[in-house]
């Protein structure tokens, strides 16, 4: 794995992008404050080629049935790209390109790219999991980490804002049943519905307002730790391979992108 870091620029925003650490970004900074939970495992990490959970680690592409490690037993989780190293195929001051070879224990061979491109007030990031060969079910995401209290005098903790049409309803497995309910309030470890594209705020009351936002209508968010606060646009629910499966084949690649953008309060 390889330890560097590649850091991108643009006014006073800072992003430092991880190749050797499952081409997650590692820290983002605004005005110099650190909105990213620090550490190997934190920062932003993408999920593909799976996001949350797969029950039991099963999944199915037609007759043919796969399982995949149970890292987070007795389901798998998160996928098997943010275990990997990436490389680098471009880089300027405020955009990187990384791409990332599926590889075993994932049954398909195939290609994911990763764009990340930073301004002065947003860092947006496309991913896409191309292949030539067998088509195969698949799924992109963001498990963004972000520091629940940033810091400073008088700073006050996160606020989350959002306005789902429904709510997966968990099983106690933390799997969706199936059905919809309306939306609860949190805590949450919850996948939420927004057919108009994923917008979510993020208030820093009196330092800093963040909007994620995706086209993808899936969001899933997670506040049950302290520290953090996670709000991870995909492009479907939990266990999606298995409910509602998106098939990568040669002449159609899988394709989303996450907008996060910021305001001085």
């Amino acid at each position: 794995m390889s330890d560097e870091e590649i850091t991108l620029t643009a006014g006073d925003a800072e992003a430092t992008v991880q190749p050797g650490n499952g081409g997650r970004v590692g820290g983002l900074r605004v005005g110099g404050l650190e909105l990213l939970r620090q550490g190997e495992r934190f920062g932003c990490f993408p999920m593909v080629p799976w996001c949350g959970r797969i029950r039991d680690g099963y999944f199915h592409n037609g007759a043919t049935v796969h399982r995949m490690p149970l890292n987070a037993a007795p389901n798998a989780i998160h996928g098997t790209a943010r275990d990997g190293a990436w490389k680098v195929a471009r880089r300027t001051a405020d955009e990187v390109v990384l791409t990332y070879e599926l590889v075993a224990p994932w049954p398909y061979p195939g290609l994911v790219t990763q764009v990340f491109a930073l301004t002065e007030d947003a860092l947006t990031i496309r991913m896409s999991v191309e292949t030539y060969d067998s088509s195969f079910p698949a799924q992109i995401g963001w498990h963004p980490w972000f520091n629940r209290n940033l810091g400073g005098p008088d700073a006050q903790d996160v606020r989350v804002a959002f306005d789902p049409a429904w709510q997966e309803q968990r099983g106690d497995d933390h799997l969706p049943t199936g059905e919809r309910v309306e939306p609860k309030p949190g805590p949450w470890d919850d996948c939420f519905g927004m057919p108009g594209g994923v917008d979510v705020t993020l208030t820093w009351p009196g330092q800093l307002e963040l909007k994620v936002t995706s086209p993808e209508k899936w969001v899933v968010v997670y506040d049950e730790q302290e520290a953090a606060v996670c709000v991870e646009p995909q492009t479907g629910p939990p266990n999606g391979l298995n409910t509602l499966p998106r098939l990568v084949t040669p002449l159609e690649p899988l394709e989303a992108a996450t907008t996060w953008s910021w305001s001085r309060l």
